[in-house]
């Protein structure tokens, strides 16, 4: 398995720590932050901090992050990584959360992928029943591909059924774009689609985090039901 150095810098109006590890690409296990000073944890470093934003960073692919108790496995807070040396403070704000002692910072990289015509992606997905991190790899171009659970890779339906979809927010390698995403039943039908873009330096990009974010939904979603996306590498 591959790794890459992914960093995460955050804190609120009054201090900030920068979190490193050498992540592997493709798991959250293992791929613990430290501190770069003191090589802690964040719970250990500054326990009961509030923060406020949260810069996150990886080498080429794209990326994840969370904030986890690692005692009661909660997550208190989520997002997406840039490439480094493309961070925005405009885009790093995050709701205000408190750090648990037993907090820890962990990544979830995938790199670009190698073979031509092909990209790798991730997606956020929030639902009533919670929040789960999908991903897709080796996605073909222009070929409808569908997106699992990126630790037990569950269907959308075997992950949410019997819930609603709320948001969904897409990240594709560096420079692939998202042509689209869909939402598609037990029968094949799609129930929901929306286009996306590109992210970072390109003329269409919106945002340097996400190719799609649909912060509003109200989709229930049914047993069988799948996330599908098509996208297009540079």
């Amino acid at each position: 398995m591959t790794t890459q150095a992914v960093s995460v810098t955050t804190g609120n109006p009054a201090m900030s720590k920068i979190f490193t590890d050498s992540a592997t690409d493709g798991v959250w296990s293992g791929n613990v932050l430290t501190d770069t000073i003191s090589a802690q944890s964040i719970g250990i470093l500054i326990p009961n901090a509030t923060l406020t934003f949260a810069q996150a960073e990886y080498e080429g692919g794209c990326m994840a992050w969370r904030l986890q108790n690692a005692q009661t496995l909660q997550v208190t807070a989520r997002g997406w990584g840039v490439k480094a040396g493309f961070n925005c403070m405009s885009e790093a704000p995050i709701m205000p959360v408190r750090v648990s002692p037993n907090d820890i910072l962990t990544a979830y990289p995938l790199p670009v992928d190698a073979t031509a015509a092909k990209s790798n992606a991730l997606a956020w997905v929030h639902t009533s029943k919670g929040v789960e991190l999908f991903d897709a790899l080796a996605i073909p171009d222009n070929t409808a591909t569908e997106m699992k659970t990126a630790v037990n890779n569950q269907t959308l339906g075997d992950a949410f059924f019997n819930s609603v979809l709320q948001r969904i927010s897409v990240q594709c390698e560096d420079n692939a774009r998202l042509d689209s995403i869909q939402i598609v039943d037990s029968m094949g039908g799609v129930v929901y689609t929306a286009q996306g873009s590109v992210r970072g330096q390109t003329p269409s990009s919106r945002s340097n985090e996400y190719n799609l974010l649909i912060p509003s939904l109200g989709i229930e979603i049914g047993k069988g039901w799948k996330l599908n996306i098509i996208t297009v590498s540079d």
